[in-house]
């Protein structure tokens, strides 16, 4: 298979959850300010998901920028990825729905650490094809290290969200803060 193939492919899922995200959002049955005010909840949980699926589409972009040949688990592993992708909208508006309840901030969490995961297990995949470039495994290894960081922080959310769910969700707001703009390294390496 090509590489344009499944960065196509991918991208086209990734606009469909977002698609299906902003779909959610209801038009309030008011028109004063304050029924609009009663969507903060939801407004906030899309906001976060959309700079989640945002970050994830940047970087998985520069990833598949590494790949020379797509093999069947690199296939698998993307697919893997955008599964748990694909439950970000569920999370999102259950999440907003019940503002912030509990278990739906759990779940986020949830959701998060999988998708996490599932973009590590690609990154190793990639990684293990490239061997040979000492440049690229470096600039790899430096976004593997805050890789494991934000899983520890979703990681953490979980039982943290049982006490207080906006500690968890400020966990999230900075681990999005940390991933914002992409890694440049990997531009870097593949150009040096």
């Amino acid at each position: 298979m090509e590489k344009n193939r499944l960065e196509a492919f991918s991208d086209g899922v990734l606009a469909i959850i977002i698609t299906i995200m902003v779909l959610e959002l209801k038009v309030p049955h008011g028109a004063e300010w304050g029924d609009l005010l009663k969507l903060w909840p939801k407004f906030l949980s899309y906001v976060l998901s959309f700079i989640y699926v945002g970050i994830y589409w940047g970087n998985h972009h520069h990833l598949m920028h590494t790949v020379q040949r797509v093999s069947g688990g690199i296939i698998w592993s993307n697919m893997l990825l955008l599964f748990f992708l694909s439950l970000v909208p569920f999370a999102t508006a259950w999440m907003g729905e019940n503002h912030f309840e509990t278990n739906t901030v759990v779940v986020y969490a949830i959701v998060l650490a999988l998708a996490g995961m599932a973009f590590f297990a690609l990154q190793q995949v990639i990684a293990s094809s490239q061997k040979h470039d000492e440049k690229l495994v470096a600039a790899m290894e430096k976004v593997r290290i805050k890789g494991i960081a934000s899983q520890l922080a979703y990681l953490a959310a979980i039982p943290i969200a049982l006490w207080k769910p906006g500690i968890s969700l400020f966990l999230f707001a900075v681990v999005a803060v940390v991933w914002i703009v992409p890694d440049r390294g990997i531009e870097k390496a593949l150009k040096g």
